[in-house]
C-alpha cells in the first residue's frame, strides 16, 4: 500500500483517488437508496478507491490475498451492521455500506487482478525459456 505513494506512482494514485471523490459524489447527488444509477456509481466509486492503492501491485499473492480480505470482510461488515442495527446503535449503517460497495469492490480488483499478474507472469516465464528446453 505504501508502494501507490511513491514518488512513481503518486501520480496514478492521486488520480484514482480524484475519480473516487467524483463518483462519489455524483453517488450523492443522484442517491443510493434504490436507485441503480446511484447504487452503481457508489460502487464504481469505491473500485477507484480499490485502484488508488492496489494498482502498483505485480503479484497474483497479493490480489488473492486482497480477494480473500474482501470476502472475510463482507461477513464481518454485515454481522457488525445488523448487531448494531439491533442494538439501536447509531452508525450501523456505515459497515452496511462498506460491505456492500467495498468488500464485493476489493473482491473484483482482487480476482481480476490476480488472473492478470498470474496470466503476465506465465508469458515473462515463457519468454525466458529457451525453445529446445520446454516441457510438454
Amino acid at each position: 500500500m505504501v508502494e501507490a505513494f511513491s514518488k512513481a506512482q503518486r501520480g496514478r494514485t492521486v488520480l484514482f483517488l480524484v475519480v473516487c471523490g467524483a463518483l462519489a459524489a455524483a453517488a450523492g447527488v443522484v442517491g443510493i437508496d434504490d436507485n441503480l444509477p446511484g447504487q452503481s456509481l457508489a460502487w464504481l466509486s469505491a473500485t477507484a478507491l480499490v485502484l488508488a492503492f492496489v494498482h502498483p501491485w505485480r503479484t497474483a499473492r497479493r490480489f488473492l490475498l486482497l480477494t480473500g480480505a474482501s470476502l472475510v470482510g463482507f461477513v464481518v461488515f454485515a454481522v457488525l451492521s445488523s448487531v448494531m442495527e439491533s442494538a439501536g446503535v447509531v452508525g450501523g449503517g456505515v459497515f452496511l455500506l462498506l460491505a456492500l460497495f467495498l468488500c464485493p469492490a476489493g473482491l473484483l480488483v482482487g480476482i481480476i487482478g490476480a488472473v492478470g499478474t498470474f496470466i503476465a507472469s506465465r508469458r515473462e516465464h515463457q519468454q525466458h525459456v529457451p525453445p529446445g528446453s520446454r516441457v510438454a
